[in-house]
């Protein structure tokens, strides 16, 4: 059992759904990218996803983009990224952390070596978003052996044939993403997500968590109604890009959560 196991167990138990939150690793600079993180839990987050800044984030909107860009001018890397995981872990040893990001530079790390310092560093599962099923063997397996979950997205194409693929080595939670396209560009529709939402999980036993579109606390909640939890990365990305301080930022963020809990 990891903590994002710990934790959905924890949720289910209590009837309620969970709230994710994503935050560009080093954006707007390390210092305060770090107090944002450390203030997550307790402005409601029960699980934090942890962007790790790529020169080419093809599935990226705008907004995360600039993000990444922001934090690689001003010098985050893999390493300060997990340097990062462990400062949070030395005040909270619960909160699930999920890295998201590319392949590129966990390949360039190596991946026994990656996988070795993630897992000390207190990191607990992984969304690498341009490794498909197919190449399981590269970083998925492993990185499962190690006790670290891979986190799967599904998305509004992926049909009843392509699913038990997309399904066969995911971990943790499934991450349903709620439109085709890239992030931060629509507003996602709880009419239109219940059922894709209740197709995942005739096919499996994990939580179906739904991100992309999801911008207010309205909407956080009418999306938690019908999932296991909601998503919000690029709004609140976009609040950090806004120059929003960090208590601003955290009162949006709890708002979220707060609307995801209602549900």
């Amino acid at each position: 059992m990891t903590r994002i196991d710990d934790t959905f167990a924890r949720l289910r138990s209590e009837g309620r759904k969970g709230f994710v939150a994503y935050i560009m690793a080093g954006d707007p600079d390390e210092g305060r990218s770090l107090q944002i993180m450390k203030g997550l839990p307790g402005a409601g987050v029960d699980v934090i996803e942890l962007g790790v800044p790529f020169t080419d984030p093809m599935a990226d909107g705008p907004t995360i983009q600039l993000a990444g860009q922001r934090a690689l001018e001003g010098g985050m890397t893999l390493s300060k990224t997990l340097a990062m995981v462990k400062a949070f872990r030395e005040e909270d040893g619960t909160t699930p952390i999920v890295l998201m990001g590319y392949y590129n530079p966990i390949y360039s790390r190596g991946v026994e070596t990656f996988l070795a310092d993630a897992k000390e560093a207190g990191v607990d599962g992984l969304i690498v978003v341009d490794l498909p099923p197919e190449e399981d063997d590269e970083l998925c397996l492993p990185a499962q052996k190690a006790g670290l979950n891979f986190i799967r997205l599904a998305t509004p194409t992926t049909d009843d044939r392509r699913l038990p693929k997309v399904l066969q080595n995911t971990s943790g939670f499934v991450y349903y993403v709620s439109m085709t396209g890239i992030t931060g560009t629509a507003d996602a529709q709880s009419a239109e997500v219940g059922p894709e939402v209740a197709r995942i999980k005739k096919a499996t036993d994990l939580p179906v968590i739904v991100g992309f579109g999801i911008k207010t606390p309205e909407s956080a909640e009418g999306i938690a109604r019908v999932a296991d939890g909601a998503v919000v990365g690029s709004a609140i990305v976009d609040r950090i890009a806004k120059g929003d301080s960090v208590e601003d930022v955290l009162a949006f963020v709890g708002s979220l959560a707060d609307g995801a809990h209602r549900a």
